[in-house]
């Protein structure tokens, strides 16, 4: 049955104007479905109940279920809505482990595109072209092509970045991301042999969930959403990672 509108009911807060939007989001969704104030086999409320619940936009709250999604809480079906699935998060991680000096190659790269990339879809939002729009669909359906045949999906992962790159009309752009090559893709620094195949299937499917957003704010013409759900991509690719440190 459908979880009841009323955020006060499950002490649901507005979000305040700092940090990552979707994280408090998430966070507070994430809290009842552990505690099991929402139970197994309960819907979330609608998206729009979820945006007036926490006062955020459609592109946060999306955001928050696909980190959902990634722990493995909840499904969404298209008719039906976004169901819980268990009380207990499934970690989506790509690795069991990563070299200490590989995880901070990693992190160097995430902080040099999170200063970019946000910016890269904004642009690319406001100077698309019908080519650039065909390019981008794509590229998309590459990633989720290779995600099905059960990838690690590195080079879709960085084509599709680099089409955005291009997007912007800003060869600038295009040259910084040529020459992070499909190197800047953090799976790609990888070593098979500690990769762990049910979590990496996982995270692949966030990322592509992630990316869809990405696209759909750009063809939208939304640059505001485009740079939002950019910089929520890869802030949350460098939180992941950041993990691998503290283990």
């Amino acid at each position: 049955m459908d979880m009841p509108a009323d955020g006060a009911r499950f002490n649901l807060h507005k979000v305040e104007r700092q940090g990552s939007l979707s994280a408090h989001v998430a966070d507070q969704l994430e809290t009842l479905i552990l505690q099991e104030r929402v139970k197994v086999g309960e819907k979330l409320p609608t998206e729009n109940r979820l945006c007036d619940s926490f006062g955020v936009s459609r592109t946060v709250i999306r955001e928050a279920i696909t980190h959902l999604k990634s722990l493995g809480l909840v499904e969404t079906r298209r008719g039906v809505g976004t169901t819980v699935l268990r009380s207990t998060a499934l970690e989506a991680r790509p690795a069991d482990r990563i070299n200490p000096t590989t995880v901070e190659d990693i992190l160097h790269v995430l902080e040099l595109r999170l200063t970019l990339e946000p910016a890269a879809a904004e642009l690319a939002a406001q100077r698309h072209d019908d080519d650039d729009r065909r390019i981008l669909e794509a590229k998309h359906a590459a990633f989720i092509k290779a995600h099905a045949e059960k990838s690690l999906a590195r080079v879709e992962d960085y084509e599709f970045h680099l089409a955005i790159a291009r997007a912007t009309k800003n060869p600038i752009f295009e040259q910084f991301y040529e020459q992070l090559s499909p190197s800047g893709i953090p799976r790609a620094k990888l070593l098979s042999i500690d990769i762990n195949p049910a979590a990496s299937e996982r995270y692949i499917a966030r990322v592509q969930e992630e990316h869809a957003y990405i696209l759909e704010a750009i063809l939208s013409h939304d640059a505001e959403a485009a740079s939002e759900t950019m910089f929520q991509h890869l802030h949350r690719a460098r939180n992941m990672y950041a993990q691998y440190q503290e283990t």
